[in-house]
């Protein structure tokens, strides 16, 4: 009897809990924004991607001339060394080893300061588009702003309590209105 007792009061005592955790959860505002599609689909985004990849191309064009220049030399060398012999090979190859180190080095320094700059801005863009979450979560009155995408921090939400394309449009209304950095300097 103790035991069916003790039973029923633990029963009431979880049944009583789960009302109060309900309760407290339908207090609270909540949404969530897939991260992933609004990077995707944020402009600033993708002018910043389009800038990097100009600049890429551009000096790439640069190194790739370099490049170019290098295999044809290689290529005379080749035929020289089949002429002249392998000790004129071992004599002059040192030159050419040294200039496709340089290259390569070229190349792999490019890769680094591109990284290195997209990868400030594209830290400074995030930092941005968190503040503006925040504010916009404030102004909104939520309690909880969620994030899903790439790095999930929910696994399972109503579509409904999806706000991801209103931050995209807010923030690409945003961008669209604010000064460009080429116009500011004007």
């Amino acid at each position: 009897m103790k035991k069916v007792l003790l039973f029923i009061a633990i029963s009431i005592s979880l049944v009583s809990c789960d009302k109060k955790a309900e309760v407290k959860a339908n207090e609270f505002k909540t949404a969530y924004v897939d991260t992933a599609e609004l990077m995707k689909e944020y402009t600033e985004t993708k002018d910043l991607e389009a800038k990097y990849k100009g600049q890429a191309a551009e000096k790439g064009r640069q190194l790739e001339a370099e490049i170019n220049r290098f295999k044809q030399d290689a290529a005379n060398f080749q035929r020289n060394a089949q002429a002249n012999g392998q000790e004129w090979a071992q004599k002059n190859g040192a030159e050419l080893q040294r200039r496709e180190q340089q290259l390569a080095q070229a190349q792999q320094g490019l890769q680094m300061q591109l990284q290195q700059e997209s990868g400030k801005e594209m830290d400074s863009l995030v930092k941005g588009v968190k503040k503006f979450i925040k504010d916009y979560g404030k102004e909104k009155g939520y309690d909880y702003i969620y994030g899903t995408g790439d790095a999930a921090s929910v696994l399972y939400a109503k579509d409904s309590y999806d706000i991801t394309k209103d931050i995209v449009k807010l923030l690409n209304d945003k961008y669209k209105s604010a000064p460009k950095a080429e116009e500011a300097k004007k």
